[in-house]
Parts: C-alpha cells; sequence; structure tokens
C-alpha cells in the first residue's frame, strides 16, 4: 500500500498510474479535487483521494492516521508535489514569500509525510520511501534559486533519513530529474527551459514515463540495499 503526494497530474500522477497497474493499492494525496478524481479514474487497482495541503502538519498528520487505519499498513511514500515559483530571476530579484513558498512545499511537504508515515512502516519493519529531487538540487539552475535551493534540502534530508533507518527495513532515496516534459515545466519560461535542456548530453526532455519506470524500481523490494541515494534521471548530464 502506498501513498503519493502530488497525484493530480505530472509525475505523480504517471507514478500512481504505473504502482496501480503493477498491483499497488494507492492513497493519492493533492489539493485538486476534480484532477485528483481524473487520476484514480484511469487507475486499475485500489485507490483512495485525500485533499490535503502537504505543508499543514495536522492536515498531514490526519491524513496518514487515516490511511494507516483505512489499509492496515504503509508501505511506500512517493512526494512527487512540487512546485517551481517564479524563474528566469537573478537572487536580487526574487521574493522572499515566493522562496518560503516554494521551501514550504518541496521541502516542508516531503519533510511532514515522512515524518508522520516513518511511524507506521517501523511498525511492520518495512517501507520505501520516494522524495523527488532535482537536478537543480545537485548542481543549481541559474533563476531557479528558490527550486534549486529546495530541491538541495531534499537531497540532503534523504541523505539523513537513509542513514537514520538504515538498519530497519525502510530504506529512503531520491530521484533527480533534469527536465521532465510536464505541465509545470510548461509553464516556465521558454528561455528558463532552453537553459535547463541545453545542458543534458541526450538533447532532449525526459519523459513522464521513464520516469515512473524509475520511481517504481526504487520504492520496490528488488531495490533493498541502496539508501540514503539520489538516483540520476538526466540524460546525461549528472554522473555522480
Amino acid at each position: 500500500m502506498g501513498i503519493v503526494t502530488g497525484a493530480a497530474s505530472g509525475l505523480g500522477r504517471a507514478i500512481a498510474k504505473k504502482l496501480s497497474a503493477e498491483g499497488a493499492s494507492l492513497a493519492l494525496f493533492d489539493l485538486n479535487t476534480d484532477e485528483l478524481n481524473a487520476t484514480q479514474n484511469v487507475l486499475t487497482g485500489r485507490s483512495a483521494t485525500y485533499i490535503v495541503d502537504i505543508t499543514n502538519e495536522s492536515a498531514v498528520r490526519e491524513a496518514i492516521s487515516n490511511v494507516a487505519e483505512t489499509f492496515g499498513r504503509i508501505d511506500l511514500l512517493i512526494n512527487s508535489a512540487g512546485i517551481t515559483g517564479k524563474t528566469n530571476l537573478k537572487s536580487h530579484e526574487t521574493a522572499t514569500e515566493d522562496l518560503l513558498s516554494v521551501f514550504n512545499v518541496n521541502f516542508i511537504g516531503s519533510y511532514l509525510t515522512s515524518k508522520y508515515v516513518l511511524p507506521v512502516m517501523l511498525r511492520n519493519n518495512y517501507g520505501r520511501i520516494l522524495h523527488m529531487a532535482s537536478i537543480a538540487g545537485k548542481e543549481g539552475n541559474a533563476g531557479m534559486l528558490a527550486y534549486s535551493a529546495s530541491k538541495a534540502a531534499v537531497i540532503g534530508m534523504t541523505k539523513v533519513q537513509g542513514k537514520e533507518y538504515a538498519g530497519t527495513g525502510i530504506t529512503i532515496n531520491a530521484l533527480a530529474p533534469a527536465v521532465i516534459r510536464t505541465a509545470l515545466v510548461d509553464a516556465m519560461p521558454e528561455e528558463q527551459v532552453k537553459y535547463m535542456t541545453d545542458k543534458i548530453p541526450m538533447q532532449r526532455c525526459g519523459t513522464l514515463e521513464e520516469a515512473a519506470n524509475h520511481a517504481a524500481f526504487i520504492v520496490s523490494e528488488q531495490n533493498s540495499f541502496t539508501t540514503g541515494f539520489t538516483f540520476d534521471l538526466s540524460g546525461g548530464r549528472a554522473t555522480y
């Protein structure tokens, strides 16, 4: 049984479809009711939708408690929810409120969901957590201070949590895509997208299917000896 945040669209929806096709029961978290229902309608397995603001601690705590009670256990957590904030701006041009908003969704949201899922996983001595990071968190993208810094924080948290729970049967990893063609990317200035795509040796965006396939392996039982690691999905941009 797994939880997918940001399940209403983009990576979250693609990952939910992949996991459902492989037989997983899923709890879908998002704030967009209509799109969340649309995701549920394309799934083949058991699922339930939860309208959750992942930046609100009490809402996250209540939702995860409800999932654990309804499904009996939580084996997987995939943190796909994310925002870019305003981009194509130099650091002195950024707005503090925008930076805080991006950090709240990208970092605090992943922190809160993992904080409340981990005790449930510990009861069964098993779990798989995947935080969605970004190549921007490894290398930094000019014009994307808030996004790059928030994803660097996600990578740092992944390293810490991987070490903390390494002996418990729970693995905690991150996935760092370069440019995946999603609505999030489509909403960015073309100049910003070109800046990122030009850095990819394969000279193309990644696909949602490629991201979902990689994510499905990371949270599978087969991925049993890797934790605290950030997997590459960058078309050759990051080879470390």
